[in-house]
């Protein structure tokens, strides 16, 4: 109905989301690090690829479910978020255990990485690259994204907390729409049901 388009958001496309882009991105990484660099019964497999999976999917589900309750969107992007932290701990785990180097911030390879890792969205990219670089270099642009993306997922939260206390949730939108048609269609705004059984006279059956 076009009155929905008073209170139900119509900016849902999660898909057009920066956020939501480097979350594919760290899935597809993570899918190939761990199937070519981990032991195929390590349960680290599973527990990185969910992890992974989990920061994106529930960005997506929440960008969904905000069309009818901001409450959940907020919570989902805020599951989103601890999925990705957990991934992080895993590459970092890796990286220690085996004595591998986890890059510093002012690493000229890590400002590399930053900055081909913020100039790209596309997911094709990463599955390209990665095959020709090593388990050290795969996990520190991993870890390089999942920052990148934190940092996108707090400025998400941040909008969403600041629009949730300018408009309310769906049922205060709700109410502000029911008031407004009643404003426009009579004092009550009531709808006569003409429905079975109804009699005009005094509303009983």
């Amino acid at each position: 109905m076009d009155e929905d388009k008073n209170f139900l958001r119509q900016d849902n496309n999660y898909r057009t989301l920066k956020a939501f882009k480097k979350a594919e991105c760290i899935y597809d990484v993570t899918y190939y690090f761990a199937h070519t660099f981990l032991q195929s019964n390590d349960r680290t497999v599973d527990q990185m690829i969910q992890a992974a999976r989990s920061g994106k999917q529930n960005l997506a589900e929440g960008n969904i479910d905000g069309i009818t309750s901001r409450e959940m969107e907020l919570s989902l992007t805020n599951v989103n978020r601890a999925s990705l932290h957990e991934l992080l701990l895993d590459y970092e785990d890796y990286l220690r255990v085996r004595d591998l180097e986890q890059w510093k911030y002012d690493d000229p390879r890590c400002v590399q990485t930053r900055e081909f890792c913020k100039n790209h969205l596309d997911s094709a990219i990463f599955r390209q690259k990665i095959k020709e670089r090593s388990d050290e270099t795969i996990a520190n642009i991993a870890i390089t994204l999942i920052r990148q993306c934190d940092v996108l997922i707090k400025g998400l939260i941040e909008w969403k907390k600041r629009n949730f206390i300018e408009k309310g949730g769906i049922k205060e939108e709700m109410y502000k729409a029911r008031k407004n048609w009643q404003k426009q269609n009579g004092a009550y705004g009531s709808i006569p049901y003409e429905g079975h059984g109804y009699n005009r006279g005094n509303g009983a059956k």
